[in-house]
Formats: C-alpha cells, sequence, structure tokens
C-alpha cells in the first residue's frame, strides 16, 4: 500500500467516522424534533375543529342521529389525516375515510392504535360536550421523514465524495517532495556518499535529508577506514609472510647452523603473523556484533592477574601489583578485560629497561575502575601521543603489530569507558583504562545490575 493511499484511507475513514456520528446525531435530533412537531399539529387541529364547532351550536346542538356520507373533496397529499367530531357518543361531522366506531373509541390525548391494518397516532379533545379526534397515519410519517433523511444526506454524501477526491490530489501534491527525494536516491550510484543537495527541498524535509547527510558522512567515514584498514592489514600480513617464505627457502638450501636459525627465524616470522592476526580478530570482534552468550563476569583483581600472566608466564616479578584487594565487578566480558590490560602491560614491558619494573594500580569507585600501567622507558612525545592509538602505528622501526592500544582504545569506547596517555614527569608513560563496573559491586556482594554508559550498549545478566 501507498503512502498516499495510507493517508487517504486514514483521513477518509477518519472523516466518515466523525461526519457520521454527526449525521447519526443530527437525524436522531431530527426525528424527535418531527414527531414533536406532528403531535403538535394533531392537538392544533383538534383545538382548531373544537373551536370552529363552539361558534356555530345551532348547527350540531340537538342534532341526533349518524352524520352522513361526507361530500368534503381531500386532496391526495391529505389521505393520511382524519378527523371526527362527536357527541353523546354519536358522530355528527367526519372526514372521509375516517372510522366511526375506531375513532369514537379513542382515548383522551395522544394515543397509536391499528386501524384496518395501518398504524394511526390520534389525539383526542372533549369540551362543551363535544368530542374531537384527529389522527394521522404513521407510514405518512415515516415517508417523510424518510424523505428529510434522504434530502439532508444527499448533499453530505456529496460534498464527501468531493473532500476525498480533493483530499486524493492533496495528499499527492503535498507528497511530491518526498518523491523527488525517492527520485534523487534511486538515481544515485552505489558509492555515491556524497550529502543529499537541501535545496530546493522543503522545509519539512530538511529534518530527513540532514538525517540521511549524517548517515551517508558516518558511512562514508567507516568505508574510508576499513579500506584504509584493509591496505594496512595486507602490508603488516604481506612483511611477516614474505619474511617466512625467505627463512624457509634459506632453510632448504643450506644445512647445518644456518638451516637452524633460518627456521629460528621462521618461526619468530610465524609467531608475530599469529599475534597479528589474533589482534585483528580481537579488534573485529569488539568493533562488529558483539555476542554475549559467555555472560562470564570479570572481577578487577583476577583481571589483573591473569593479564599479568599472559603478559610475563616466566618472570611475574618484573611487574608490581598495587590492589587493596576489594571485590569489583566489571561491566564487561572477562576475556575482553584481559586482553585491553595485557596489551597495556606488553606495551609497558616492551619499552621498559629490563632492570626496571611495571607498576600497575588498580583504583575504585562506586561507578568505575581504573587500571594505572606505570612504566620506566623513553615515553613519547605530544605528537606520538596522538599518534598512539592509530592503527598499526609503531615507533620508528620498533617491533610488534600496532594494534595493541587501538585494541584498549576500541573496548573502552566499546563498554562506556575511558583510555589515557600522560607523560611521566620523572619518565616513561602513565596509562590509564578506565572501565565501568557492577551497580554496588565495590566492597560488597554482586547485584549483577550493569551501570549504563554513553553510547555502551551492555546487557543484564542473570543472577548465579
Amino acid at each position: 500500500m501507498t503512502l498516499r493511499l495510507r493517508l487517504l484511507l486514514m483521513i477518509g475513514i477518519s472523516m466518515i467516522l466523525m461526519w457520521g456520528a454527526v449525521a447519526l446525531w443530527m437525524l436522531h435530533g431530527l426525528d424527535k424534533e418531527m414527531q414533536r412537531t406532528l403531535d403538535q399539529r394533531l392537538a392544533m387541529s383538534a383545538h382548531m375543529v373544537a373551536g370552529l364547532m363552539s361558534q356555530n351550536p345551532a348547527a350540531w346542538d340537538g342534532r341526533t342521529g349518524k352524520a352522513g356520507p361526507s361530500t368534503l373533496s381531500m386532496p391526495v397529499a391529505a389521505k393520511g389525516l382524519a378527523c371526527q367530531v362527536s357527541m353523546r357518543g354519536e358522530v355528527i361531522a367526519r372526514t372521509p375515510g375516517a372510522t366511526p366506531e375506531s375513532l369514537a373509541t379513542a382515548a383522551l390525548g395522544f394515543s397509536e392504535r391499528e386501524l384496518r391494518g395501518e398504524h394511526w397516532r390520534s389525539y383526542t379533545l372533549e369540551t362543551n360536550g363535544l368530542r374531537v379526534t384527529t389522527a394521522d397515519r404513521l407510514t405518512e410519517r415515516d415517508t417523510l421523514l424518510r424523505n428529510v433523511t434522504v434530502a439532508a444526506a444527499t448533499p453530505f454524501v456529496a460534498a464527501l465524495v468531493g473532500s476525498l477526491l480533493v483530499l486524493w490530489f492533496g495528499v499527492g501534491s503535498g507528497l511530491l517532495p518526498l518523491e523527488r527525494l525517492r527520485q534523487v536516491l534511486a538515481s544515485r550510484t552505489p558509492d555515491a556518499l556524497t550529502p543529499i543537495p537541501d535545496k530546493p527541498m522543503s522545509r519539512d524535509l530538511l529534518p530527513l535529508v540532514n538525517t540521511l547527510n549524517h548517515l551517508l558522512g558516518r558511512m562514508s567515514e567507516t568505508i574510508s577506514r576499513e579500506r584504509r584498514f584493509t591496505s594496512d592489514a595486507a602490508h603488516e600480513l604481506r612483511t611477516p609472510l614474505t619474511a617466512i617464505k625467505t627463512h624457509l627457502q634459506v632453510a632448504r638450501i643450506t644445512q647445518g647452523t644456518d638451516a637452524e636459525v633460518a627456521m629460528d627465524y621462521a618461526e619468530e616470522g610465524v609467531a608475530r603473523l599469529q599475534h597479528t592476526l589474533s589482534q585483528l580478530l580481537t579488534l573485529s570482534q569488539v568493533e562488529g556484533a558483539f555476542s554475549w552468550e559467555d555472560g562470564s563476569v570479570a572481577d578487577a583483581n583476577e583481571v589483573a592477574r591473569l593479564a599479568m600472566r599472559d603478559a610475563v608466564p616466566h618472570a611475574l616479578e618484573r611487574i608490581t601489583l598495587d590492589s587493596d584487594g576489594i571485590r569489583a565487578e566489571l561491566a564487561l566480558p572477562q576475556a575482553l578485560a584481559v586482553t585491553a590490560l595485557r596489551n597495556l602491560l606488553d606495551n609497558a614491558l616492551r619499552h621498559s629497561p629490563a632492570s626496571n619494573s611495571v607498576r600497575l594500580e588498580i583504583r575504585r569507585s562506586p561507578e568505575t575502575v581504573s587500571f594505572h600501567v606505570f612504566d620506566r622507558g623513553p615515553g613519547l612525545s605530544d605528537d606520538e601521543l596522538a599518534l598512539a592509538t592509530q592503527r598499526f602505528w609503531r615507533r620508528g622501526s620498533g617491533r610488534g603489530s600496532g594494534l595493541g592500544l587501538s585494541i584498549v582504545a576500541a573496548i573502552a569506547e566499546r563498554f562506556g569507558g575511558s583510555f589515557e596517555l600522560l607523560q611521566r614527569s620523572d619518565g616513561g608513560l602513565e596509562v590509564r583504562l578506565t572501565l565501568p563496573c557492577m551497580v554496588g559491586s565495590v566492597g560488597e556482594d554482586f547485584k549483577h545490575v550493569l551501570v549504563p554508559s554513553k553510547g555502551s550498549k551492555m546487557p543484564t545478566w542473570p543472577a548465579k
């Protein structure tokens, strides 16, 4: 169903229902008014006849016997009316068609009765010895009401049909700017992400056009970022693959120590390639549609322990942990929290001298948990701090995939946290990773309620 037809049906049905209810209300009131008016006519006719008869009492005073046939000629339109005058039970005057026996027995006032298979409504007045009865046929009343109804409904129906026709063309004219916008969008190529011109455009469509332009801008930015990411990823993967291929070729044509060294280099390239692929998969998982089926809850102390174990499985003494041991549940899956903190520790250990340790501090607040990583490395300049979270960025020819800090920033942004790199005055870097925690999870029992943050999408996990 088209939008034009849908609007016409909605507005048309509303008009029909509204005006139909008004028409029924009007016809109901008209019927009551007509019945009252016709009853008044019967009563006035009876009083008028009684008044005329009382002006000439000699014409009927002392008269006996039944009234003879009336020579009065009644018009066709008056065939539904009847009148009868009686005195002391004897009919002294009546209209043609009136039945003396039936009208004579009519009760005083208004009454309805059936005469010769027809329904009549009568009014009987008794004054000065005279009994005057006037009556009209109910079928005549029904015919009159039907004629009035048809006369009143015909203009209404004609006006309603005309209104629907005008409404059809009016809706079409009102939707014309939307049709123009549809044609503009239909004529665009799939890769056209330039903004839609807002002139000439209906003022009512400007919010829609602005929203579409905003969407096109985000799509263009996303596509550009993905293309850049694909290009960088292809370059990063091609380098270790080329190195692995070269070392394998060297191992094939050499023997002894040279072959072993070439195989060691090949294994190192495979490990680097595996690490890069793992980081890429993690980044894709964080930025894409994430599955919450695991439902495991991350405790800050457990996250720190696992991250330290993964970062330096055989040299835990290189990391100094400063934590008060208070329980604090993070509002994100444990695997991602461990990945983010491990990347920070890996980066700090890589750039710190082997003789210096890396310090990890855990600080809690009612709504967040902050991980602070301090290293004794060379630090970064202001320009390098701005580039540090970009994908595949490495200072100089440094080792690593260049994705670690990008993954940390993506996880923090996805779950409503924050990520900061700060230059220390005494040398090295301070990295702050702040993540949201569960309501009431710091220092007390876990209540399984998430703290929503702006832009985050977090479910409520069921209680254990």
